[in-house]
């Protein structure tokens, strides 16, 4: 087992944690901290561990990835678990999800937090938010979407390297790419620890949340775009040729193509696609089941609630979330890729465990 830690810009807990660390191996990223911070990273080489360095910062996802890439290479067939290199994660935490790894037949062991005692609010509440919008997306129960401390048995390393991202969003990713693809992934609970208020943390709260939650934000943009091109197309239609249901129809198929193909390409596609063969007949699917159930459940709640608008609200945003799950997992989902080696980046090693 190896214990991959992606660092920047990092204080003495670092030297401290690897240390601890002593009897493991330990592969430190060091994510362009510059040259004030070079001692450290020193001082934690000359504590045992195998320092890379890149030259520039590249965030979170890259240094893991860089990481991923280099064990594979180095070392075929170790397991990796990944820890933060600001003292949030404890040595006794790192080796209960090391074990648990080493039996467990799941592609991925997380280290989840409990969120008891002095907790931050906004690590607290937008963990809580994620956690509630990540299972109505994917179905997936996760206690702890953010978790830095995870374990990755040997056969993931090239999968985890074909997955997008290189910054806080990454992980996230990986969790979803996890839940589309329908592969196990365990829990091993751990103390929740922050350190003078979580200070040391790099996340930035409006950038990194905007990548964190870019597929459902791209997913709504596409949607409304297929809106407004399904209504102004009606419009336009109707006035030409008079023909009210001719032109809805015309108008909703055009839209609807629109809509599938900014979902299939740019919000759930990438380089590994769902082909037209298998993607456009559940799509096309989808969009009857929708109609369906647009209809139905509007009449269902507007009895309940007395109110057409409350109605209509619930419904949309209920059809939403569902229409987004069942596109990520069912109409653009694929089976499970091969988990082969990545290509590795070309980090500068700046020395080996002794």
């Amino acid at each position: 087992m190896i214990v991959l830690i992606p660092a920047y810009q990092p204080d003495q807990r670092l030297v401290r944690l690897v240390e601890r660390l002593g009897r493991h191996r330990i592969l430190i990223v060091d994510d362009g901290s510059g040259a004030p911070y070079r001692q450290i990273f020193e001082e934690a080489r000359l504590a045992g561990a195998e320092v890379i360095t890149l030259t520039t910062n590249r965030g979170k996802g890259f240094a893991l990835k860089t990481g991923f890439a280099h064990i594979a290479a180095r070392r075929p067939g170790a397991d990796v678990v990944c820890a933060d290199s600001d003292g949030q994660h404890r040595v006794e935490d790192i080796e209960a999800v090391a074990e648990r790894l080493s039996t467990s037949p799941a592609a991925m062991v997380l280290g989840v937090r409990r969120f008891t005692g002095p907790v931050p609010a906004r690590s607290r509440y937008g963990n809580a938010a994620t956690r509630i919008l990540f299972r109505m997306i994917t179905g997936l129960a996760v206690t702890d979407t953010q978790t830095g401390l995870r374990g990755y048995p040997s056969r993931m390393l090239g999968w985890l390297g074909r997955v997008p991202g290189d910054r806080f969003e990454y992980e996230l990713k990986l969790l979803l790419r996890a839940a589309r693809e329908r592969l196990p992934v365990e829990e091993v609970g751990i103390a929740t620890v922050y350190l003078d208020g979580n200070s040391s943390s790099h996340f930035r709260p409006i950038i990194d949340s905007a990548r964190i939650y870019g597929p459902l934000f791209a997913f709504a943009g596409s949607s409304l775009l297929a809106f407004a091109v399904d209504a102004a197309l009606l419009a336009v239609l109707v006035s030409w040729t008079g023909q009210l249901v001719t032109s809805a129809v015309v108008a909703r198929l055009i839209s609807a193509t629109l809509n599938y193909t900014v979902n299939r390409t740019a919000v759930f596609g990438g380089a590994g696609r769902t082909p037209h063969r298998q993607a456009a007949p559940r799509y096309a699917a989808l969009a009857v089941a929708s109609l369906t159930a647009n209809v139905a459940l509007l009449e269902w709640l507007t009895a309940a609630t007395g109110s057409l608008a409350v109605g209509k609200v619930v419904t949309e945003v209920a059809l939403f979330l569902a229409g987004f799950a069942v596109q990520r997992l069912f109409v653009f989902g694929r089976r499970p890729a091969d988990t082969g080696t990545p290509i590795a980046p070309e980090p500068q090693p700046a020395g080996t465990r002794g």
